[in-house]
C-alpha cells in the first residue's frame, strides 16, 4: 500500500510547498502539492477557477485532487489550505504523518501581504484570514499528529522540527510504513 511519508496542512502562507520541497530533498523522496496538482490538470490558476467556476467547483476538484495523492504518492504531500474542510479529506487523513504548520496573523501578513492573489482574502484580507483561521484551526489540529509552529522560523528549521515530531522511517518497496509517534508537540 502506498501512502504519503508526511503530509502538510495549514493556511495559506505558512510555508507548506517550501517546507515540503526542503522536507522531500532531505529524505531522498518526491514532492508533490495538490495545489499543483489541480493547476496542472486545469491549465489555470486556482484563484481564476475560484472566480470563473465558484469556490463549490475548486473544491470538488481538490477532493479528487487529495484522494488521488493520498493513494498514489508515497513522499511528501503538501494540502491547500482549505483541504480540510471536507469530511471525507479528514477521514483519509486518519492514521497518516500529518504536520500542522501553524502561523498567527501578523506572520501572515509578513509573508504573503495579505494582498496577493487569494480569492478568499479579497476584502478586508486580515480579518478575513482570521475568520478563516477560527474555521479551520480546529480541523487542522484534528487531522494533525504535530503541530509546528512556523512563526519567525526559517523553512530550514521548520522543517527540522517536522522531522523531529513525526520521526519518518523511509522503507523499502513494498514494505509497510512504520507508525510514526502519536504524540502532538
Amino acid at each position: 500500500m502506498t501512502a504519503p511519508l508526511i503530509v502538510l496542512v495549514g493556511p495559506m502562507g505558512s510555508g507548506k510547498s517550501t517546507v515540503g520541497a526542503l522536507l522531500a530533498e532531505r529524505l531522498g523522496v518526491p514532492y508533490r502539492d495538490t495545489d499543483a496538482d489541480i493547476v496542472a490538470a486545469e491549465g489555470r490558476e486556482i484563484a481564476d477557477i475560484f472566480v470563473e467556476d465558484g469556490e463549490e467547483h475548486f473544491r470538488a476538484l481538490e477532493r479528487a485532487a487529495v484522494r488521488a495523492a493520498v493513494a498514489e504518492h508515497a513522499g511528501v504531500l503538501a494540502l491547500g489550505g482549505g483541504a480540510v474542510l471536507d469530511e471525507g479529506t479528514r477521514a483519509l487523513l486518519t492514521g497518516l504523518p500529518v504536520a500542522y504548520l501553524s502561523m498567527d496573523v501578523e506572520e501572515a501578513v509578513r509573508r504573503v501581504g495579505l494582498n496577493t492573489a487569494r480569492p478568499l482574502l479579497a476584502v478586508n484580507p486580515r480579518r478575513q484570514w482570521r475568520e478563516l483561521m477560527e474555521a479551520r484551526r480546529h480541523l487542522y489540529t484534528e487531522v494533525a499528529r504535530a503541530v509546528v509552529a512556523t512563526d519567525e522560523r526559517t523553512p530550514e528549521e521548520v522543517a527540522q522540527a517536522v522531522l523531529d515530531a513525526l520521526e519518518p522511517k523511509k522503507t523499502a518497496p513494498g514494505e509497510p510504513s512504520p507508525e510514526p509517534p502519536q504524540e502532538k508537540q
